[in-house]
């Protein structure tokens, strides 16, 4: 009995990795973990995305979508910060980065963000996970996997 409780903890930790803290039994006691997005060097996106993965069956590659709907690097207080040169994912490891991003106009005013990262192996996928770990931890994001 006390194996299998072993276990179902272990698996609920693993199935919860991106969900909102719950409970105080679930939440870490670690340092805060530090993952920001930028579109503009230097300036934070503030905009918390809807994001979604989608991987091949073998793992060797995958495809993450991220829609911002209200992106502040649209603001006209951040208009003289410079111009969106791509989508730039930071952490303590470094940099992730796609220059597949777009945006829509609604009556020639920008509306929302949509923006693309390939991963061409699973070396890749694994760095973006470790990332997006730290991106939902610091911003509240929740997993929900595809039934």
């Amino acid at each position: 009995m006390k194996y299998l409780t072993f276990l179902l903890s272990l698996f609920i930790a693993s199935t919860t990795a991106f969900a909102p803290k719950s409970s105080p039994a679930l939440s870490r006691t670690s340092t805060p973990l530090f993952a920001t997005i930028e579109f503009v060097r230097g300036l934070t996106e503030k905009d918390v995305p809807d994001v979604k993965l989608t991987r091949a069956r073998d793992g060797s590659s995958g495809i993450a979508t991220f829609k911002f709907s209200n992106p502040n690097c649209f603001d006209a207080s951040t208009a003289e910060a410079g111009e969106v040169t791509g989508m730039f994912m930071i952490d303590e490891e470094g940099e992730v980065s796609t220059t597949q991003v777009n945006a829509s106009f609604s009556n020639g005013k920008p509306q929302n963000i949509e923006a693309t990262y390939v991963m061409n192996s699973s070396g890749e996928w694994d760095r973006f996970m470790r990332f997006m770990e730290r991106y939902g931890e610091s911003n509240g994001l929740g997993f929900n996997k595809a039934s």
